[in-house]
């Protein structure tokens, strides 16, 4: 069984894929489409903004329970949970886990202006992830001048990020088991990882022996899904990148096609 990526680009010009799953201990590769290809991957680039906490975590800069107060310039609305609470005042954890949660906007806005955007994104290029990474902070509408992509990535870069979280290469054991259960928190089960019939607010840990952490992207343009799934007996990354153009009715067809990726990935672990 393949999964037809080509097929639909064929059919509807202006979709593009990159996508890539992998064995991360035996090195397989069970599917690959394009997995070069630089794509929009809006919030998907917020686990580099993680994966630089916890660096300066481990590097005893920085401690987890720091206390930031969001400023009024960071507030957004719609994507996360900080919107609606009262408290303006959390510690660094709990803005990082609304991010990998629920991929939230004002935290993600406010972790950026602690730690830097610009030093994210050394820190993204000094891991040698030279085509992906964080653009700019939430913005809406977008200015003049700014961005106009949150983040960019390609589906070889994305999964072997993933792949090195897992095994802990570049963070300690305990900061790669943090960044793992703040994504294992991720709600967003609408893509790829809707094949696996998990629980969206609680899916960490084995359900139906399936263990998932994933981070996802979604724009009127994008849809980006990445992480990891396991069973007892095996660990396969992956990353599905889909973008079309502004105006084009292809996101029903695009959640079919990621959902097979998703069948494809459960065939290969049960």
């Amino acid at each position: 069984m393949s999964v037809p990526f080509e097929d639909l680009e064929h059919d509807l010009p202006g979709l593009r894929f990159s996508a890539l799953a992998v064995d991360i201990d035996s090195g397989e590769t069970l599917f690959s489409h394009r997995p070069d290809l630089v794509l929009d991957t809006a919030s998907v680039g917020k686990v580099f903004l993680l994966h630089r906490l916890l660096t300066e975590v481990d590097a005893g800069t920085r401690s987890l329970e720091d206390r930031v107060t969001r400023r009024p310039s960071e507030w957004m609305d719609n994507s996360g949970l900080w919107y609606l609470l009262q408290a303006d005042t959390l510690s660094l954890y709990d803005v990082a886990a609304l991010i990998g949660a629920v991929s939230d906007n004002a935290a993600t806005n406010t972790l950026c202006r602690v730690i830097g955007l610009p030093t994210v994104q050394e820190h993204t290029r000094a891991l040698g992830y030279e085509h992906s990474g964080l653009d700019d902070v939430v913005r809406w509408p977008l200015p003049p001048g700014a961005p106009r992509t949150l983040s960019h990535a390609n589906a070889e870069e994305l999964v072997r990020f993933v792949t090195r979280t897992a095994h802990a290469a570049d963070l300690s054991a305990a900061s790669s088991d943090t960044l793992q259960r703040w994504l294992g928190a991720g709600m967003d089960l609408s893509m790829v990882a809707s094949a696996f019939g998990l629980d969206p607010l609680a899916h960490y840990y084995f359900d139906r022996d399936v263990w998932l952490w994933n981070k996802t992207g979604t724009i009127s343009t994008v849809r980006a899904d990445t992480g990891l799934v396991m069973s007892p007996g095996r660990r396969i990354a992956y990353a599905v990148l889909a973008n079309w153009q502004r105006g084009s009715e292809v996101r029903d067809r695009v959640l079919a096609i990621m959902r097979s990726a998703g069948d494809e990935l459960r065939r290969h672990l049960l």
